[in-house]
C-alpha cells in the first residue's frame, strides 16, 4: 500500500512538457487579469512626477499616500461606508431569506400552481416595468429617500432563485420523507434539513447579492437625495464628477489638478473595491461548490 501511494504521488508530481505549458499559460492569463487592478493600485500610491510622466506599471513610483489621505480624510466617506455596510448586510440577509424560501416552496413536486408561479417569476426576468414606473411605485409606497429603497425593490433576483431552486431539487427527497414520518413540519424541514445541506449554494448566492448591493450606485442616485444617506459608491461618484475633490498641489496651468485627480480616481477605485474583496476568501470553498452544484441539473 505504501509503495502504491508513493507511485501515485510520484505520478502526480511528475513534470511533463504539457503541464509546463499549461501552468505557463495559466500564469500569463492570471497576470493579464491582475494587471489592471495592480496598475490602479500602483497609480494610487505613486507620486506627482511619476503620474505626470506616465511611468507607472505594476509598482508604485515615488510612493505616497496623499491620495488616500485626501479620500479617507473626509468624514462623509466614513458615513457613506457605514451606510453601504448596513444596506449590504440587511439587503443580503433579506434577499437570501426570500430567495431560499421561494426556492424551497417552488421546488416541491406536488405544489398546486407551481408551473404558473415559476413562469410568472421567469417572465419578470425578461420583461420589466422600466425605470420611470419603478420610480413612481417606490415614491408612491413611501420608500423614496429611504435606505429601504435600495434593497426592497431588488430583493429577489430571478436568476439566483433559479440556481438555488435547481440545487434544492437535487437534494435527496428521502430525507424529507423521513422527516415528515417523524412529524416534522415544512418549516422544520427547511430549517433543519434543507438549509444545512444548502450552505454551499447559500454562500454563493449570498456573495452574489452582497457584491451587487455593495457596488450599486444607480438606485441610490435615483432614490436618495439626502447627503447623509449617500452610499459609498454614490459618494465616490460625486467626489469624482461633482467637483468635491480638492486639487492639492495644483500649479498655475492646472496640470497638478489633472494629475492629482488621476491619482484620486485610482484611490477611490481601491477604497470601494478592497472591502468586498476581503469577503471572498472566507466564502471561497463554499463558492466553488455552490457554483458547480447549482449548474449540474436544469
Amino acid at each position: 500500500m505504501a509503495k502504491q501511494k508513493e507511485e501515485k504521488l510520484h505520478k502526480i508530481r511528475k513534470v511533463t512538457p504539457g503541464s509546463v505549458i499549461n501552468y505557463t499559460l495559466i500564469t500569463l492569463i492570471a497576470l493579464i487579469c491582475l494587471y489592471p487592478f495592480l496598475n490602479v493600485v500602483a497609480y494610487s500610491f505613486s507620486g506627482y512626477n511619476a503620474v505626470l510622466s506616465n511611468k507607472v506599471t505594476f509598482f508604485p513610483i515615488d510612493f505616497t499616500v496623499s491620495a488616500y489621505k485626501e479620500i479617507l480624510g473626509k468624514a462623509s466617506i466614513w458615513l457613506s461606508m457605514r451606510t453601504t455596510i448596513i444596506v449590504t448586510l440587511v439587503g443580503t440577509a433579506l434577499s437570501l431569506t426570500l430567495t431560499t424560501v421561494a426556492a424551497y416552496v417552488l421546488s416541491r413536486p406536488n405544489l398546486p400552481g407551481k408551473r404558473i408561479m415559476s413562469t410568472f417569476m421567469l417572465f419578470t426576468m425578461y420583461v420589466t416595468g422600466g425605470m420611470i414606473p419603478t420610480f413612481l411605485v417606490v415614491k408612491g409606497v413611501g420608500l423614496y429617500d429611504s435606505l429601504a429603497s435600495l434593497f426592497l425593490p431588488v430583493a429577489v433576483s430571478v436568476y439566483n432563485f433559479i440556481v438555488m431552486r435547481t440545487f434544492i431539487m437535487g437534494l435527496p427527497f428521502d430525507l424529507e420523507e423521513a422527516a415528515k414520518i417523524d412529524g416534522a413540519s415544512e418549516m422544520q424541514i427547511l430549517i433543519k434539513i434543507i438549509i444545512p445541506l444548502s450552505l454551499p449554494i447559500i454562500a454563493t448566492i449570498g456573495l452574489f447579492y452582497a457584491v451587487n448591493y455593495w457596488n450599486d450606485y444607480f438606485n441610490a442616485l435615483i432614490y436618495i437625495i439626502t447627503p447623509e444617506k449617500f452610499t459609498l459608491q454614490l459618494r465616490l461618484r460625486n467626489l469624482l464628477f461633482a467637483g468635491e475633490l480638492n486639487s492639492a498641489g495644483a500649479n498655475a496651468e492646472g496640470i497638478g489638478t489633472q494629475v492629482m485627480t488621476q491619482s484620486l480616481k485610482m484611490a477611490t477605485v481601491v477604497v470601494s473595491t478592497v472591502p468586498i474583496l476581503l469577503v471572498y476568501p472566507w466564502l471561497q470553498k463554499y463558492f466553488v461548490k455552490g457554483v458547480m452544484a447549482g449548474s449540474v441539473k436544469g
